[in-house]
């Protein structure tokens, strides 16, 4: 298993959102390293859900519960 750093400014999605959704997917990354990152993660896996710019901080922890996928663009 491996430990994953999340993060999401809170004033975009927030862990409060995540907690009431009870899950989420990440897309419209940008970023290449971390696309790579998302693309590593395994199922069970645990994320550390950090929030930037705000607070700054590790506010919660969550487990991956699927691996990364090719989006339809259709």
């Amino acid at each position: 298993m491996a430990y994953w750093l999340i993060k999401s400014e809170p004033y975009k999605y927030s862990w409060e959102q995540f907690m009431n959704d009870g899950r989420t997917h990440w897309d419209g990354v940008r970023n290449y390293a971390a696309r790579l990152n998302l693309r590593a993660m395994r199922k069970g896996d645990e994320a550390f859900f950090y929030h930037s710019n705000e607070g700054k901080e590790i506010v919660g922890i969550a487990m991956v519960i699927g691996e990364a996928y090719q989006a339809y663009s259709g």
